[in-house]
């Protein structure tokens, strides 16, 4: 049995939101308002990625190589904004992925 307990309806508030809301904050406003939406932006990602390794890159998979980038940067010391990168890839990752099945 795990002695872990949420501290997420505790206060003050926990890192967990703390990070989570860093990276609404980044994603729903800093990135998309430097970079637009999220789907094109990937997208031209996965565009230049496909020509340069001559391989078929969807925009989801920006969003996981992004998080593997991220990850790889705490293999060499961790950041606390490699998490907050993370977090925001995956948000996005799961945006397209929502968009693509509809």
């Amino acid at each position: 049995m795990s002695t872990f307990t949420s501290s997420c309806a505790s206060n003050p508030i926990s890192e967990r939101e703390k990070l989570l809301q860093d990276a609404k904050n980044v994603v729903c406003g800093e990135r998309q308002n430097q970079y637009g939406d999220i789907e094109d932006s990937f997208n031209t990602i996965a565009n230049l990625w496909r020509a340069y390794l001559s391989t078929d890159i969807a925009s989801d998979d920006v969003a996981n190589m992004m998080i593997l980038l991220k990850i790889a940067r705490n293999k060499g010391g961790v950041h606390r904004d490699n998490w907050v990168d993370i977090a925001g890839y995956a948000a996005c990752g799961s945006e397209i992925d929502a968009n693509l099945l509809h």
